[in-house]
């Protein structure tokens, strides 16, 4: 966040309300990109996600790991684009395997997906984190400078209202999407017996 509190002069309550608009962002842009990409593989359209919001919680924190970990690197596209596909990877890789081998669910599965090359034990697959390193270079150089834009054209208060409100609207709903689905093992099924994250 030092880069951005450079770039901006905003004091760290600014940039936690910008790092919550990245990551409502990413989510519901997470959640539209599997509506249309689940539209496509099983010829119908299906709610996707562990959430009852328009947002999917791995891209809700994949945007924030963008935002810590990558952004800083933004002088270098390349370098963004790389570190998008290996932050995107690992995370994928290992939030998909805990949830299988310790928790018993499987929110996604790419050995039954279409353009699923590269896949490795359904929890990766080589058109997912090329779509996430592209989707991460879009965050750094498009997204999050309009969302400066927009945050420096709207009163600070009414920005914070408004992050506060979505972020206890995504806690709220995590907590009571896992509240009234605790003891499912398969997670939200999309018509095929498997879920996305």
């Amino acid at each position: 966040m030092q880069l951005l509190r450079a770039e901006t002069g905003w004091d760290i309550q600014q940039l936690v309300n910008l790092l919550i608009l990245i990551m409502v962002f990413s989510g519901v842009f997470g959640f539209i990109y599997e509506v249309l990409f689940y539209r496509i593989d099983l010829g119908y359209f299906t709610k996707r996600g562990s959430s009852y919001g328009p947002w999917i919680p791995i891209y809700v924190f994949g945007g924030a790991a963008y935002t810590l970990l990558v952004y800083p690197f933004k002088a270098h596209p390349l370098l963004v684009f790389a570190m998008c596909v290996v932050v995107s990877g690992v995370m994928e890789y290992v939030t998909g395997w805990v949830l299988y081998e310790i928790f018993h669910t499987r929110l996604w599965d790419y050995n039954t997906e279409i353009w699923n090359w590269g896949n490795i034990k359904g929890y990766v697959c080589f058109r997912s984190v090329l779509f996430f390193g592209i989707s991460g270079v879009l965050l750094v150089y498009m997204v999050i400078p309009m969302l400066i834009f927009i945050m420096n054209m709207i009163d600070f208060g009414v920005t914070t209202i408004i992050c506060r409100i979505l972020a206890a609207l995504l806690i709220a709903d995590g907590a009571l999407y896992q509240i009234n689905h605790r003891g499912k093992k398969n997670g939200f099924d999309n018509g095929r017996g498997k879920a996305s994250g």
